[in-house]
């Protein structure tokens, strides 16, 4: 019984100790762009009417941050005082983004798919996530 026993035990000691958890640690940096869209002239409508959408000119993001480095969008209507992370459904209105080399497309529609309604002025934080 107590070769079993010690068998069973070693068994599990050996199994508890072949897990590995690495968590990398570089040199990452990030660098913070904050924007404000006007309410009444920064969302523009388009996509057959379903959608607004705003434009930001983020020269930061070349050829290399858009195959290498993170794109992360905030977005708050208080003025920066609370950020939601894009993504994200807000008071109704569905909130995503798209990046190519240079700029940073935000787009809003109704999350139940009815006449979308205009978003008002916005404060965006855009974080750049460097890697090496």
């Amino acid at each position: 019984m107590k070769k079993i026993l010690t068998l069973i035990c070693c068994t599990i000691l050996l199994a508890a100790t072949s897990c590995k958890k690495e968590t990398i640690v570089g040199p990452n940096t990030t660098q913070t762009i904050v924007f404000t869209v006007n309410g009444s002239t920064g969302w523009a409508l388009g996509n057959n009417g379903a959608t607004y959408s705003t434009v930001l000119d983020v020269p930061e993001i070349d050829s290399y941050a858009v195959a290498h480095d993170a794109v992360l969008v905030y977005i708050s209507f208080d003025g920066g005082t609370t950020y939601e992370q894009v993504p994200e459904v807000y008071g109704g209105t569905a909130y995503s983004f798209s990046y190519v080399k240079g700029s940073i497309q935000i787009d809003a529609q109704t999350s139940t798919g009815s006449a979308p309604v205009k978003p008002g002025a916005a404060t965006v934080k855009v974080l750049l996530v460097q890697g090496t």
